[in-house]
């Protein structure tokens, strides 16, 4: 009996332990729900991570650069690399730089392959994602292990001559020729002839397949009829033998070679032809001999080292011809197609109507095959391999809508010249929506050389990046990361030739771009969450504006809570009386550049809608959140934003320590008045890149009549270009963008004698430059589109590891620029600098 009552106490214990788990259990899921936005924002998950497009410069790669760069990439905030492989530089076209310390490493060959093992098993260690282009270059799919048969096709022609008809003839039907050049997009450097060209593909000479041997009246629209198929009287060597009726004709021989076009830009070994993306054989052949070459040296990596293969955006041409096309065409528009090739010739074939029905019928079956026997495949192939299918599917001879089911990870595509079409950027976000995809990744941040030469910073590109996000990209993948093989005396180090922009862990910013990556991660986390607003008429809207502002908005929203991403695409200052389509919720702002989460108390209600008047700095940006219902009477708003009060200027003067590696004085130089380091008589800090430290000291009697809970910000002015602030020895952080301001802890100052140190880091264009005006120890070959010279060879003194011969010139890099004539960029502190209350 008393056995039996402990049974039943302990029972009634443990419904009473498991009672308080399922209201605890309640309770955390009702706590999670309410604080589920704010955790994205303030612990944004490992998704929300940017990526970078890892450019491996043709043989110039080394181990322990790869180690280097991964660690760099891991410490900086990103958890991705998508790795091409290319030629030794880029002029556009695929260039070679002489005399290469390591000459064996050739793209798709073995000493290629076990550094790409050797970079699978550094990303498995540091918990990364890798993954590669589907064969050497960055466009678009093949190899040298495509033959002509299997490549690219193109329908090609001959016809007779007027043939008068009445009996039986004997003819013989030239071969057509086609232009031995290659049809493709873009012409290459040819180091057989040393040109940018299309160069002479033998294939085209050689290779051809007759298709249809065609009689039509010679002149004029021809009806369907009327046609004769003389194909079977046809031999091999063009002998014809046949009858014809009485008239005129032309008699048309169709056929189909290769293309010729190559994959591009790659090392010349490695450069062969584009598979023939309409069949079925060349596509599993292509991706066989890739999966079967991945397999080989990183099958014990897959789904751990080693994850997804890339398909970057198409620029491969447009073929007209793919061995099984008659069947296919038919299968799919159920006719056969045979007698109206003439139209490809320029004929008319029954009507002007059914000609272009037909011109229509064929592009839409290239576009179907495209999407069958091209993306299903690799899709279904990648996906039986544990892989992940990444792509650019848009600039290709397809319907977006169709093929992007087939694609695990879609991304588009911005410049930061900012004149991307919209069929790169918006019109692949908009049929990703149409699926109920949420995840839009982006090429981010493609330079061209004019706008992207080792002068780029990250407040340069805040707002470019800041504009994809509103257009719905909420990932973002850098173009681009180059692979760095040398000794890190070797700076700025390896060029992806003239293109940018420079992301590089050689970057004079490099260390501080940690800034830039925390607030990508934390804008996409909260980008990603919820679901995005497209279909509400007037859902943001401007009532006012002052300072040539201009605002751009994306709106995303759970059950619980809206979240409204605002941003200043511009280089201005202003403010904005903007209206937001929520009621009945306090408007929050949340700075994912600082972190910091403040609640907005002046607002009004107006028809409907919550009204706030919003200040933008130089390229600033927010996201106003609505998550809690309103507990006090809002403030109404002000006409003007709010000002912000100096409490102390600080004139005193600065000590500035330059580094002396780099060109820089050895001795800390005194800067009584805050000036561009460009307009310095002293040519080591005119021409100096890198980072200086300037250091001064203040007091700060702290006043009485100051709110403990008040928040002092030490505002920096001009900063050119980011800056690591320390107050008595204490990191504050960096600034990186306007409003150039960080705050500090007043529990941090003393009423006399505190620390100030700002680290302030330019770029590396003005060294650059400094480096010009001394003697060259380099040789250099001219660009061949826009300006430039990349490195012709690399000279004995760098093979050699030896001192060079210019002693005045400290950089080293495989694409100049500059001249000694080119404008410096503004480089270092200059103010003014002071303490603000706001």
């Amino acid at each position: 009996m008393r056995k039996s009552n402990t049974l039943i106490t302990l029972f009634l214990i443990q419904l009473l332990f498991v009672g308080n788990i399922f209201s605890q259990a309640k309770k955390n899921t009702s706590a999670k729900l309410k604080n589920d936005l704010e955790s994205y924002f303030t612990n944004p998950p490992e998704s929300a991570k940017p990526g970078v497009l890892w450019m491996w410069m043709g043989s110039n790669l080394s181990k322990t650069g790869i180690t280097k760069d991964l660690e760099a990439l891991k410490k900086a905030g990103f958890n991705r690399t998508t790795m091409f492989s290319l030629a030794d530089v880029c002029t556009p076209w695929a260039g070679e730089i002489g005399k290469s310390p390591t000459p064996e490493i050739i793209s798709w060959t073995e000493p290629w392959w076990k550094l790409v093992r050797h970079a699978a098993e550094e990303s498995k260690r540091l918990n990364m994602d890798f993954g590669m282009f589907n064969g050497p270059s960055y466009e678009t799919s093949g190899g040298v292990w495509i033959t002509p048969e299997l490549s690219m096709q193109e329908l090609c022609w001959s016809q007779s001559e007027v043939i008068l008809g009445n009996g039986t003839r004997n003819l013989t039907l030239n071969r057509p020729q086609v232009d031995p050049r290659s049809n493709m997009p873009f012409p290459v450097f040819n180091p057989e002839t040393g040109m940018v060209e299309k160069p002479v593909i033998e294939a085209r000479k050689t290779y051809y397949k007759d298709i249809a041997v065609l009689a039509l009246p010679a002149d004029g629209i021809v009806k369907k009829e009327d046609i004769i198929d003389l194909t079977i009287k046809m031999s091999t060597d063009g002998k014809l033998t046949c009858d014809l009726p009485l008239g005129n004709w032309k008699i048309y021989r169709f056929g189909h070679t290769t293309m010729g076009a190559l994959i591009q830009p790659a090392q010349w070994k490695a450069t062969g032809l584009e598979c023939d993306k309409m069949s079925v054989e060349a596509v599993n052949f292509h991706l066989d001999h890739v999966i079967g070459e991945i397999k080989s040296h990183l099958g014990d990596l897959i789904g751990t080292g080693f994850s997804h293969v890339h398909f970057d955006s198409y620029e491969a041409g447009n073929p007209t011809w793919t061995p099984k096309m008659r069947e296919e065409f038919s299968a799919r528009k159920g006719y056969d197609m045979t007698t109206f090739l003439p139209i490809f010739a320029g004929r008319i074939i029954n009507s002007k109507q059914d000609s272009t029905k037909f011109k229509n019928d064929f592009d839409n079956t290239i576009k179907d095959l495209y999407r069958d026997n091209y993306f299903k495949i690799i899709s279904k192939k990648l996906h039986e391999a544990n892989l992940k299918f990444t792509c650019e599917p848009y600039g290709g001879p397809w319907r977006p809508d169709d093929v992007l089911p087939t694609i695990d990870n879609m991304m588009t595509e911005f410049w930061t010249n900012g004149n991307t079409d919209d069929s790169y950027l918006e019109l692949p976000i908009a049929a990703l929506r149409k699926l109920g995809r949420n995840i839009a990744e982006a090429e981010a941040f493609t330079g061209l050389p004019e706008l992207s030469k080792w002068d780029e910073t990250p407040a340069s590109v805040k707002s470019i990046g800041d504009e994809a996000f509103c257009k719905g990209v909420n990932k973002l993948i850098l173009h681009r990361f180059v692979q760095q093989p040398w000794d890190d005396k070797y700076k700025p180090g390896a060029a992806m030739g003239q293109w940018g922009t420079h992301f590089d862990r050689t970057q004079t910013w490099w260390k501080e771009s940690s800034g830039l990556t925390k607030y990508w991660h934390r804008s996409q986390s909260l980008l990603q969450w919820g679901k995005v607003v497209t279909d509400v008429a007037d859902d943001f809207t401007i009532k006012k504006s002052e300072g040539d502002i201009k605002v751009k908005y994306i709106h995303r929203k759970d059950e619980n809570a809206d979240a409204y991403f605002v941003a200043n695409i511009t280089h201005k200052k202003g403010f904005a009386h903007c209206i937001f389509n929520v009621i009945g919720k306090q408007p929050e702002l949340w700075n994912p550049v600082t972190g910091e989460m403040k609640i907005l108390n002046q607002f009004e209600i107006i028809d409907g809608k919550t009204a706030l008047t919003l200040t933008f700095d130089d390229s600033e940006s927010a996201f106003i959140v609505f998550r809690n219902k309103i507990k006090t009477a809002p403030k109404p708003l002000k006409s003007k934003p709010f000002v912000q009060k100096v409490v102390l200027q600080l004139d005193e003067p600065w000590s500035v320590q330059f580094d002396s590696t780099w060109g820089g004085p050895t001795k800390p130089v005194v800067f009584d008045v805050l000036q561009d380091w460009t307009d310095n008589a002293n040519n080591g800090i005119k021409y100096y890149s890198g980072t200086a430290i300037y250091t001064t000291n203040f007091d700060f009697l702290i006043s009485k009549k100051l709110d403990k809970n008040a928040i002092l910000y030490l505002n920096l002015g001009k900063v050119n270009n980011l800056a690591k602030v320390k107050i008595n020895h204490k990191e504050l952080g960096i600034v990186w963008t306007a409003p150039w301001r960080i705050a500090i802890p007043l529990e941090l100052l003393k009423n006399k004698n505190n620390l100030l140190e700002i680290e302030v880091t330019n770029v590396w264009a003005n060294r650059l430059i400094g480096d010009e005006q001394e003697p060259s120890d380099m040789e250099w070959l001219p660009a061949h589109m826009w300006k430039g010279e990349s490195l012709k060879e690399f000279p004995d003194w760098f093979i050699n590891n030896k001192p060079r011969p210019s002693k005045g010139r400290y950089c080293f890099t495989t694409w100049n620029y500059f001249t000694k004539d080119s404008p410096l960029s503004k480089s270092g502190l200059l103010g003014p600098v002071s303490i603000i209350l706001e």
